[in-house]
């Protein structure tokens, strides 16, 4: 196992939706993000396939502590007593104590939070390595170097692990191969300029394979990056318009969609929908409204 490989978590039993990766450090296994509570069970199945099991893993490598790519993380913990968590030092509070982080997804998702992310468990913080981004990780025989990567999160980072670079969601959603990459804009605190600047950052890192969390693996290339600062900007744009014709959230989001939903049904008849669940455009659509009106009000829209 000398690259990244992928595991398909499967999410709401649908495939090419959550990936988590994983690597032979020599020192047991590492996990490039692991999936909500929900999917634990089909994590356990992908580490089956690979001839291993949970037990095996030393090292979970958090790009950020969303639910989607966190949320499993104190379970694994509480059941390998071995392994350690690493994550960014402004994000390590919300692992140890998620109670805030969980009432924030809960204002949203609601009485589906259980269905959509299972549980997520505290974890002690004697478990936890906390990064800053910029150094050098020896897992075993393997290097791993953290780049903070914020834009997405303010605690997100990427992981370049060799010749491959795991970019968590800075690196966009990209569901397969003829699908322009796009930002994922969620709600509370995208920074699109941190965002450019996370990019011009990984752009560079010598890399010949992103690892997107959603989903799969695209070569290191310019051409990768282009079309998701395009698209980023033209999203963010047509959410500003928006704003500043007078529309409301809802005409704001029938807009966007319809407009997302065209562009990607270009690319490919099935991706709208395909799109439309790993990401939902309202979603993306709050976030950028959040952004634009935080931007206004310090006068810098």
């Amino acid at each position: 196992m000398n690259s990244p490989e992928l595991v398909d978590l499967h999410f709401q039993d649908v495939p090419g939706v959550i990936a988590a990766y994983v690597l032979d450090t020599g020192d047991g296994l590492a996990l490039v993000d692991v999936g909500p509570g929900s999917t634990l069970g089909a994590l356990e199945a992908g580490l089956g396939d690979l001839g291993a099991s949970l037990t095996d893993v030393r090292h979970l490598l958090l790009t950020h502590i969303h639910l989607d790519h966190a949320g499993a993380a104190g379970t694994i913990l509480e059941r390998v007593p071995r392994a350690r968590a690493y994550v960014h030092e402004r994000g390590a509070a919300h692992l140890v104590r998620p109670e805030r982080l969980l009432a924030s997804a809960g204002q949203i998702y609601g009485d589906q939070m259980g269905r959509l992310w299972g549980e997520m468990r505290p974890i002690d913080v004697d478990r936890l390595k906390v990064l800053s981004g910029g150094e050098t990780l020896r897992l075993g025989r393997m290097e791993v170097l953290p780049l903070y990567t914020p834009g997405h999160a303010v605690h997100h980072l990427a992981y370049l692990v060799g010749d491959d670079l795991c970019v968590g969601d800075v690196g966009g959603v990209r569901l397969d191969i003829r699908q322009t990459p796009r930002a994922p804009t969620p709600p509370p605190d995208i920074n699109l300029t941190a965002w450019r600047e996370s990019i011009a950052i990984l752009r560079t890192a010598e890399a010949r394979t992103l690892r997107l969390a959603h989903f799969g693996a695209y070569p290191q290339e310019a051409a990768h990056w282009d079309r998701l600062l395009d698209t980023m900007e033209e999203d963010a744009a047509r959410v500003r318009e928006g704003l500043e014709a007078g529309e409301g959230l809802e005409a704001i989001t029938e807009n966007f969609t319809g407009a997302l939903m065209d562009d990607l049904e270009r690319e490919g008849p099935d991706l709208p929908d395909r799109f439309n669940f790993a990401c939902p455009p309202w979603m993306s659509v709050q976030g950028l409204v959040r952004y634009w009106q935080r931007a206004a009000a310090r006068g810098q829209a």
